[in-house]
């Protein structure tokens, strides 16, 4: 039975990364397109800088795919990819939390996994390190920035993975609402000392070097040898507008695994139980067992 649900979470999961991508195409990628043109109108910025220095402008990287694959193939078979390992991933974690986690239907459980991946996975390391369009990061902290970002996720889905265990370990004592509570409250301090241990990315020590202690790697206006501003830093409105379609995103790949996922997964164990009860019962009578 495992495998069968793993294969209608991997189907769930195809399907929530295809409608997910359409929503990025139309609402995510004009913020990225915007993103890409201030980037290369900074970039022509700093080579007249350059020029009128006498220093060499830094040569472009050839464009192995254009903007339109990437923004189309790429894009599209990126994201359903991603959403087809989620689903196996939600999969999963339906079959270890089925009969562990109390007396919950399987819609509700698909559903209350599907939530937890959504927190887990997405939302709680997005508080921490939120999601950048083009033209923020340096290319020489891309490393560390990766590595941070693995570090929150693997905390937060460890933490959660904890949370339900210890509810489960203090439900018998203080009751169902009182042990979700104290879960949820333990989970939350835990996150919030690692959030606050690790550095932001405008702490890392290229960023530091170049624009002193900051919080974030978001470009500021660019200036000539004399302070002036030859091109405005990166917009505000841009960077709000990408985060919130990511966001968006996301809730929507999460929102639908569910609530795919969960009518199937309980049709599959609807069945599984029906086809148990029925081989017990020709098993215990001699004469259905004889036909």
């Amino acid at each position: 039975m495992e495998r069968k649900l793993v294969l209608r979470g991997v189907l769930a999961g195809g399907l929530a990364g295809l409608v997910t991508f359409v929503f990025a195409r139309i609402v995510a990628e004009p913020h990225i397109q915007a993103a890409i043109d201030y980037e290369s109108g900074r970039d022509a910025a700093q080579a007249a800088l350059d020029r009128a220095a006498g220093a060499a402008a830094e040569a472009e990287g050839m464009e192995v795919f254009s903007r339109a694959v990437q923004a189309n193939v790429g894009a599209g078979v990126g994201i359903v990819l991603f959403g087809v390992a989620m689903g196996a991933l939600h999969a999963v974690a339906f079959t270890f939390c089925l009969g562990r986690v109390g007396r919950l239907r399987a819609r509700a459980l698909a559903l209350l996994t599907a939530s937890g991946g959504f927190v887990g996975l997405y939302l709680v390391p997005f508080l921490k390190y939120p999601a950048n369009p083009p033209a923020i990061g340096r290319p020489e902290t891309i490393w560390d920035r990766g590595n941070l970002y693995l570090v929150m996720v693997g905390c937060s889905v460890a933490f959660l993975v904890a949370a339900v265990v210890l509810g489960r370990w203090l439900q018998a004592r203080f009751g169902t609402w009182n042990a979700s509570l104290l879960a949820g409250a333990a989970f939350v301090v835990a996150i919030g000392i690692v959030a606050a241990v690790l550095p932001s990315f405008g702490e890392l020590t290229a960023n530091v070097a170049a624009s002193g202690h900051r919080a974030t790697e978001t470009p500021l206006p660019l200036t000539d040898a004399h302070g002036a501003i030859v091109y405005p830093g990166f917009p505000a409105d841009t960077l709000y507008s990408f985060r919130l379609a990511s966001v968006a995103a996301q809730l929507l790949l999460w929102a639908t695994l569910g609530l795919v996922f969960a009518p199937m997964a309980e049709r599959l164990l609807l069945r599984e139980v029906t086809a148990s009860g029925t081989a017990a019962s020709s098993a215990s009578d001699p004469v259905v067992g004889a036909a």
